[in-house]
Parts: C-alpha cells; structure tokens; sequence
C-alpha cells in the first residue's frame, strides 16, 4: 500500500449534480494545499479558517469568487492534505474549477475515491465508509438515523466485539493444540462449548439486527403468490396507489413478474406480482409460472393471496412450504356474507392473516401494518437502536455462523485442529465486515457504487 505522500491529487464536485446556492470542489492529496492556493490567489491558507477569495484561471480570470478553505492531514477526512473551494452552485462554474484543478496538477476523483482513501489512513473501517453512501441515499428520517449511528461506529462495535469473542476462543483453541497428551477435560472442554455457544448467540442477535438494518436501508423484497383470479394485481395496484397492473376477470391474465417499488409506514418495499400458480399446458403461462416461483424462494415475505370465498390453498401449498416468511391474505372479503374459512392453518397455524377487500380498500392499514410487522420493522417505532447495512453484511454474517457451527461440531468430535481452522476462518469471514481482513476486489466492488466526490 502506498503512503499518502506517494498519491495523486484528486479533485471532484462533492455537492450534487444540479445547480444550487453552494457548491464545493474538493482536493486531496500532497498538491491539495498548493493548487487550492493558486486558485484563490494566497501563498498559504490558515487551517481550518475560511478565506474569502476570488477564484482565478491561469491568466488571472475571475471564474467565480467564494471561499478557500484547508485542512491538513491526518486530521482530514481522508487522513490527506485536504482543500475545499466553496463557490456558487452552477454545474458549469463547479466543472470549470475542477478542469482548472487538474491543469494544476491534480486528476479527477474516481467513485467513492475520497471514502476509499480515508478507509486506508484509518479514518473510518468499510462499514463506516458504506453508511457514508447509505446517508447520502436515504429515503426517509429513519434510514439516515441508522446510517449516522454507523458512520458513528455502532455497528463496528458490535461487530469488534463478536471478533473479540471469536479471538478468545481461538487462543484457547490454539492453546490446548499444544497439549495433545492431555485429555480435552483438563484442557477447558466445557468452558471452551460454552464460550462458542456464547460467540453463536452473539453473531445470532447481530444478525437479527444487521437484517432490520439492511431492510431500513434497501428495503423488503416482497412477492405476492397466489391461484390465478385471486387478486393478487388488484392488491399490487392497492398498495401502489395506481393501477400498475392490468386487472380483468380473465385467469392468467398476469404471466410476467411485475415490480413496483412502494412505502410502506416509512419502509421500501419491492414489490412483485407474479403469474397465478396453477397447472397449465400453456408454454408462456409455465415459464412466468417458473419465474414466480424462482422469486419466492429469495424473498423476505411472500404475501399469499387467496379468493375468501373459496380459499383453497391446494395450489400454493407447495410453495408456501419453500419461502422464507408468510402472510395469508383473504381477499374479496366485500363478497362475503360471513367471516371466510381459514384453510391455512391447518398446515400453517402460526402464520399470521390478514381479511381485505382490495378492490374497496377494506383492512389495507392492518395489512400495512402487519407487513411491516412480518418484515422485522415495526410500523411506528422510531429505531432508535438500529443501524444501517447491507445484503454483505447479512451474508458475511451467515457466513461467519455457519463457520462457527462447523468448529463446534468439529470440537464435539475432539478434532481441535480443525476445529481451530474453522474458527481462523469464521474469524476471517468476518473481518470483511469492517475491511480489517478484506481482498482489494471486494474493496473496489464496494468504493465503486459511490458518487464522485465522497
């Protein structure tokens, strides 16, 4: 890894792309101080003070005026020599700085090249320097508030002390290796079962809280399933507020998978309108079948529409049974003369319900309500404790666990060795997490979704 003395200058617009009151131009790098300097006409700028100039080209042409400003490293946000013009917002003055700026030596910042340098100087880890891209996106007051709480290293302590766990029982591992002679009794068997037992409880309630977080952040992938005609378009337009989906009395009407992104009591969901599950000899209808149910299986709810005047559930059972998570839905219930028969819980008696009408709009708040319910967030509750993350992050995590579940069935057959190897590697698999242990193509896969200019 280079030294920061050994880098490029970088310089980019890190406001928005459309005009505004300000707009900032930002350099980092050893020529920061120097080319911010030439720019605004000064031989040296005070630290941290701004310094009201005009902003000229190199043949002393006003390009805007506004202020210098510059702070050196390590105490930057990159951990560099860090400068900031601060001009009027125009796109077409900001871009005229920045092609000044590199005429002085310095070169265009590529995404999330400011983010990435100061994860290198140990400014932040990876997961701070993502809640970075995940404020700048966020959809509502919620999600920023989780994303601030892992910019402020919320979800790196937590992750430090899952590892920390993981690094004590590792050593005590390693250790009783060296002992081979002795019986594993002696050597701490039972303080070692409960020490994994404590780091598996410890990596599953992180888990529990990295999903809520990443739901906060990307929100839910929810599709509906159900027998053709039961209602399942006439649902997606209720929730989506227009009609998005074509609805007519003719099954299989829908053969295509149909999203739709909507909120829901501040949560994003996607959702997915599938073809109606039944058995059909029709090519076209068989593939948006297959599509449907290759969904269902990566989602994290499965909304099963089912006619309340006949609710039979012979042609989704099978694919209940394989989806993650499940609410039943009742719907026409404006068709009804009395309360419909709930055939689900006969083979699915703890799955939770909902009775509608999508066509009037009928029990459309409580099944808002229990679909945030189902996907881990509640409808009004203000999150305080959580933190935003990512589909990775879940990943990493599950990855981590399973790897922990291998060394104590390893540990249970007194293999020490690979049970050792298998916590090396669970230990591994979760310093991806805050990039402590992280190939350079996971890092440049993560940088490059930023913008330019962070």
């Amino acid at each position: 890894m280079s030294s920061s003395a050994d880098r490029d200058t970088i310089v980019a617009v890190a406001t928005g792309s459309v005009a505004a009151g300000v707009g900032i131009v930002r350099l980092s790098g050893p020529l920061a101080h120097d080319i911010a300097a030439r720019v605004c006409g000064v031989v040296a700028f005070k630290p941290r003070v701004a310094t009201y100039r005009a902003f000229r080209d190199e043949q002393g042409t006003i390009l805007d005026d506004g202020l210098g400003l510059y702070f050196p490293g390590p105490n930057s946000f990159t951990g560099e020599d860090v400068a900031e013009l601060q001009a009027h917002g125009a796109p077409a003055v900001l871009q005229e700085l920045v092609a000044l700026c590199v005429r002085l030596g310095a070169r265009r910042a590529r995404a999330g090249e400011f983010s990435e340098r100061a994860f290198l100087e140990g400014r932040m880890d990876l997961l701070q320097a993502e809640a970075i891209a995940d404020l700048i996106n966020a959809t509502d007051a919620r999600a920023a508030r989780a994303a601030r709480r892992s910019m402020q290293g919320d979800f790196s302590r937590r992750v430090d002390e899952v590892s920390q766990l993981l690094l004590n029982t590792r050593i005590h591992v390693e250790a009783a290796i060296d002992f081979v002679d002795e019986s594993l009794e002696t050597l701490g068997l039972r303080q070692l079962e409960f020490n994994l037992g404590r780091v598996d409880a410890a990596l599953e309630e992180l888990l529990a809280a990295a999903e809520r977080g990443r739901r906060l952040n990307e929100g839910a992938h929810v599709v509906l399933l159900g027998a053709p005609n039961a209602g399942k378009s006439s649902l997606l337009n209720a929730l989506a507020g227009y009609d998005r989906a074509i609805v007519t009395d003719i099954a299989g009407t829908t053969r295509d998978l149909l999203h739709e992104v909507v909120r829901v009591d501040g949560v994003s969901l996607e959702l997915v309108d599938t073809a109606g599950l039944r058995e059909s000899a029709d090519a076209i209808e068989q593939e948006g079948i297959r599509r449907a149910r290759a969904q269902a299986m990566h989602a994290d709810l499965a909304l099963i529409v089912l006619d309340a005047r006949h609710p039979d559930i012979a042609a989704v059972a099978g694919d209940a049974r394989d989806v993650a998570k499940r609410l039943w839905i009742y719907n026409k219930s404006d068709l009804l003369d009395s309360a419909p028969l709930l055939t689900h819980r006969e083979e699915f008696p703890d799955d939770p319900f909902v009775i509608i009408s999508a066509k009037h709009g009928a029990g459309l708040s409580e099944l808002r309500e229990a679909i945030t319910r189902s996907v881990g967030v509640e409808q009004l509750a203000e999150s305080e404790g959580e933190f935003s993350a990512r589909a990775r992050h879940t990943e990493a995590l599950q990855r981590t666990q399973e790897w922990v579940g291998t060394s104590r069935m390893h540990l249970a057959h007194e293999d020490l060795e690979l049970c050792a190897e298998a916590l090396r590697i669970a230990h591994d698999t979760l310093g991806e997490l805050t990039g402590r242990i992280s190939p350079d193509e996971l890092l440049g896969h993560i940088f490059s979704s930023f913008c330019i200019g962070k």
